[in-house]
């Protein structure tokens, strides 16, 4: 479709939009799989996301399109009778955020019309799904005038996706999309809320995303076994240390201990504690500038994933390792749960081609199919775009 957003929102829903917001999608740089044993993640905010244009209505309907699901079509339902639908597929996300905003005791009084696109590749674990819920939820914000501030609008997407889709998901994504800012990640310990933005200067260098393009059917089963080897080796270390959580913990803490663990719950948990120490470290080198020192960060970061916590797979490690060969390359690891999904890489930009060419090459030759590949930057959060 060569017409612009604005002009095939006309077309379905023969009025002009009145309103049009951005969320992006997020990358986690590093500190993965540590949210749950109290660890701090390090996400941004990135260039890819979802467009939202939207018109309010004189009625009770609303009225969902996206460019992404075009044959899907209109997909028509009352504000009035706001359910859960597996029949209505991606538009359950967006229900959510309005029935969320109900029951928290705001007034919409009338219904929408809104139409959707986004460019975040669909599964590859940069939060398309967060993404709709925070344009959603900051858009309703502004259309029904609810004061709410970006906090309370990225908390209501998270419940949308908890209370509402059924996914279990933490609150990173929807934070990292809805606060993010340009040029800087965000260091926040998900137990409390509480954050500082980190800046990052990419000077010619960019964030190549690189999709495994492997179906993650693994993915829940495991990260549930995750979790419970943390609360194992959580008991364990409560017998020597008054701790809430694991990554209170200090890698020599971990160590004096070490002979009271089997050797696989040892593993998950150092690779929390070197995880939630690498996170941090993270911090002091980028605040120095020193985007060499954090590269070296992320490589190891992506080794513990690989060996301590097992959570890669070949796929993934045939990206990283593929992209760490590049000289280019800056540091390369999973980003996100693992199994499958992405990987990102910091890479020169005149080296972008060169990494895209050896690392499909390798990975087609190894792995039988192609990965995908996506060259963004650290972006903003979600915000109103007023053309």
């Amino acid at each position: 479709m060569s017409d612009s957003k604005t002009e095939i929102f006309e077309k379905l829903f023969s009025e002009e939009p009145e309103y049009q917001f951005f969320a992006p999608g997020r990358v986690n740089l590093i500190g993965e799989h540590i949210d749950y044993s109290g660890g701090y993640v390090f996400p941004s905010a990135i260039t890819y996301g979802t467009h939202a244009l939207a018109r309010r209505r004189e009625d009770h309907i609303i009225r969902f399109y996206s460019l992404n699901f075009e044959d899907k079509g209109i997909i028509e339902v009352d504000l009035n009778d706001l359910k859960f639908a597996e029949k209505d597929g991606w538009t359950n996300y967006p229900k959510g955020v309005f029935k969320m905003i109900l029951d928290d005791g705001y007034k919409l009084d009338t219904g929408m019309d809104i139409l959707y696109e986004g460019n975040i590749p669909h599964g590859a674990g940069l939060s398309s799904s967060a993404s709709i819920e925070v344009v959603t939820a900051t858009l309703l914000n502004k259309a029904y005038n609810l004061n709410l501030s970006m906090l309370e609008c990225v908390v209501i997407s998270q419940r949308a996706e908890n209370e509402f889709v059924g996914v279990n998901s933490g609150i990173m994504d929807q934070f990292a999309i809805g606060m993010g800012q340009m040029d800087k990640a965000i260091l926040l310990n998900t137990n409390t809320l509480s954050y500082r933005y980190v800046p990052i200067k990419l000077d010619n260098i960019s964030i190549v995303i690189m999709n495994t393009n492997k179906r993650r059917d693994l993915i829940d089963s495991a990260y549930n076994k995750r979790r419970k080897e943390c609360d194992q080796g959580l008991q364990i270390i409560r017998k020597f240390y008054d701790v809430a959580s694991i990554c209170e913990l200090t890698s020599e803490q971990l160590e004096s201990i070490k002979n009271h663990f089997d050797g696989v719950i040892y593993k998950r948990v150092r690779h929390a504690v070197s995880e939630n120490e690498r996170t941090l470290e993270a911090v002091e080198v980028l605040e120095k500038n020193d985007i060499i020192s954090f590269g070296m960060l992320m490589n190891k970061s992506h080794d513990s994933l690989r060996d301590d916590y097992e959570v890669t797979g070949i796929e993934l490690d045939t990206l990283v390792d593929a992209a760490r060969s590049v000289e280019g390359t800056i540091g390369a690891r999973v980003t996100g749960a693992g199994f499958g999904g992405c990987a990102i890489a910091l890479v020169k930009d005149d080296q972008i081609d060169t990494l895209i060419e050896t690392v499909q090459e390798t990975y087609s030759k190894q792995i039988g199919y192609d990965a995908s590949f996506y060259v963004a930057q650290i972006g903003e959060g979600a915000h109103e775009i007023n053309e």
